[in-house]
Order: structure tokens, then C-alpha cells, then sequence
């Protein structure tokens, strides 16, 4: 039984409704791509056994095609293969920021080698990083722009924050939610990340507040709003746990001295938690919140959290963002 057909079976103990399945390009569809490094090849791991190689179909083409002219300079270059282990890339669908990753503090042989390679290949930005270091050549930050409902919007990211995987479905996802909406008044977003779901979804509601604990993603988050003439979205620095506690006036946070949150009418919760799912605090809080939208990478603790929160599935998505894998992500509006 594939992945789809399991979780639209197990979906059918809590509801009659059938998913809207999207699914992915089989190829060329990651837009963030992690790999090992060895033996001067990127590995990765597939069926516990470690595989070599020069390039990768996965990730996105702007990405495939400069993989082996990239190997080629760190193979030719002793200061950037030497303790390397790690080579992360992420995309705009021209520019890619490489992130190598050591087991050695970066000199400055290695920032004169990592310089030649940007001036050698088009549209590439490098970063090192060791423990407790960052070396910057050129440019630390990725300009994304996310076409949506005849508007474009920019997004700005970092190798540090996350943003959705799937070059073709980030698009989609946001018009499945957009579509569902409902008497939307203000929002309230947990774990924001740097602005994936709240940018674009600024012009469907009044207000939105957004919450994240990753301080690169806030700061990211607030430079895009200003990139974008947003004047709807407030910001803060809070986890969950932390955002649910400062709505219930039990403790109050510094962060939050310049935001009046008497001022929004919430009709709709977002949450897009990590694969634990839901915290109890969380779960807690969405109770105050007429409709709940759920973004799931856990069809497990999806589940396992549709019963605690006690709502009824108005509608659901099902995006197969990892073609080949077992990995799903979910979409759901609750009442």
C-alpha cells in the first residue's frame, strides 16, 4: 500500500471527507537539499546504505547543474575538501546559496578558495561553517519570490530558517489555504518561519500575528514585510508554549510591550508545528479559536492530535512534497 492510499485509509476513522491529493514532480522538485561529502562525492543515505555521487536529481535544476562543476573545484582544492562533511544547498530557481560545513576552523586559505569558486560559477553564493563559525563571501541571504493570486512576493531566507522544501507546491499549498477561508478577520500564526504562509496570506486578513522562536527567522520575517510594504503583520520572538501563555495573561513578555493584543479580532488559528506535532499548551489554546488551519509534516501526530483537539475536518490537503519517500504533508481546516 503506498503512502497516499495508507493515510487516506487511516484518515477515514476520523472523517468523511475525501483529501485533495497534490502531487510533485518526481525530479528536480527540492528547492532545499542536504548532502553529505566523501571520498569527494555528496552521499546520501537510502535503505541504510550510503550512496556516492557526482549529482542528484532531486533537488532543483538550478541546483543539479552546478553540482559536479562544484565538486570539481573542492576536489582540486586541498583548503575546501579537507574536514568537510556536509554541503547544504537552497535555491530561488536562479541564485543558489551552498552552505559547506567542517570539522575545522575556516582560514583564510579557505576564504581565498571559496572566492575563486563563486567568481567561477554563475548565480552561486558560498558559505562556510564550522563550530562557532560563519564565513561569508558574498551574500548570507536568498531572495525568494512567491507568486501568488496575481501578486508576487518576497521572501527572504537563510541557510538557518526553514521554508518549505518543494519548489512546485509552496504555491499551491498557499492557494489551498487561501480558497478555504471563511469570514477571515485576524490571524494568529505559530511557528511562522520566516514568512512562507504569512506574507502571501497578509491580503486575505485583516491583521495577522505571527509567532516563531527562531530569532534568524524573525529578523528574516521583518525584512521581508518591509521588502513588501506590508503594514498588516506584527512579529514576535515566542515559541508555542510562550505564545500561549502571553494570550492567556499568565506571564508577560518584554517582546511584547509595543503590541496591543487587544486590538485583534482572531477568527483563525495557523499552526505548522515540527513532526512532534502539538504541544498540550498549544492544543489548549487553539480551543479559543473558531477555525484552526493545520499544517502537518506527520500524518502520525496529525492523527494523534486531531482526536485532542476535538474539531471536526472541514476540508483536507494532502501534498506529496517528497516524491519516492514516505514523507506527506497535510493540510486541514478545523472547526
Amino acid at each position: 500500500m503506498n503512502k497516499l492510499s495508507k493515510f487516506s485509509r487511516e484518515l477515514s476513522n476520523y472523517t468523511e471527507i475525501e483529501p485533495e491529493i497534490h502531487l510533485s514532480p518526481a525530479t528536480g522538485y527540492r528547492a532545499r537539499a542536504e548532502f553529505g561529502f566523501s571520498k569527494n562525492s555528496y552521499t546520501m543515505v537510502k535503505d541504510d546504505k550510503k550512496i556516492y555521487m557526482e549529482k542528484s536529481s532531486i533537488p532543483h535544476p538550478s541546483i543539479q547543474q552546478l553540482m559536479p562543476n562544484l565538486l570539481s573545484k573542492i576536489y582540486n582544492s586541498e583548503p575546501m575538501q579537507k574536514k568537510l562533511f556536509q554541503i547544504n544547498f537552497r535555491t530561488s530557481g536562479k541564485k543558489v546559496l551552498a552552505t559547506l560545513i567542517y570539522h575545522k576552523p575556516l582560514q583564510e586559505d579557505w576564504i581565498l578558495a571559496a572566492k575563486d569558486i563563486e567568481a567561477s560559477i554563475e548565480n552561486l553564493s558560498v558559505i562556510g561553517r564550522s563550530k562557532k563559525q560563519k564565513v561569508l563571501i558574498r551574500e548570507e541571504n536568498l531572495e525568494v519570490i512567491c507568486n501568488y493570486d496575481n501578486s508576487s512576493f518576497k521572501i527572504m531566507q537563510n541557510d538557518l530558517v526553514f521554508f518549505q522544501p518543494n519548489f512546485y507546491l509552496y504555491s499551491l499549498m498557499i492557494s489551498f489555504i487561501a480558497k478555504q477561508l471563511e469570514d477571515p478577520k485576524d490571524l494568529l500564526e505559530l511557528y511562522c518561519g520566516c514568512g512562507g504562509f504569512t506574507l502571501p496570506l497578509a491580503s486575505k486578513f485583516k491583521k495577522i500575528f505571527a509567532t516563531e522562536n527562531n530569532r534568524h527567522s524573525i529578523r528574516l520575517l521583518k525584512e521581508s514585510i518591509k521588502l513588501n510594504n506590508l503594514s498588516n503583520i506584527e512579529t514576535a520572538r515566542l515559541s508555542d508554549n510562550e505564545t500561549a501563555s502571553a494570550l492567556a495573561n499568565e506571564r508577560l513578555f518584554r517582546r511584547l510591550e509595543n503590541v496591543d493584543m487587544q486590538s485583534y479580532e482572531f477568527s483563525h488559528i495557523l499552526v505548522d508545528p515540527p513532526r512532534a506535532g502539538l504541544s498540550a499548551e498549544t492544543i489548549y489554546l487553539s480551543k479559543q479559536f473558531k477555525n484552526m488551519i493545520y499544517i502537518s509534516c506527520n500524518p502520525e501526530t496529525f492523527l494523534r492530535d486531531i482526536v485532542e483537539v476535538d474539531r471536526k475536518i472541514e476540508s483536507i490537503g494532502i501534498f506529496d512534497q517528497f516524491a519516492n519517500t514516505g514523507h506527506l504533508e497535510i493540510i486541514a481546516f478545523l472547526k
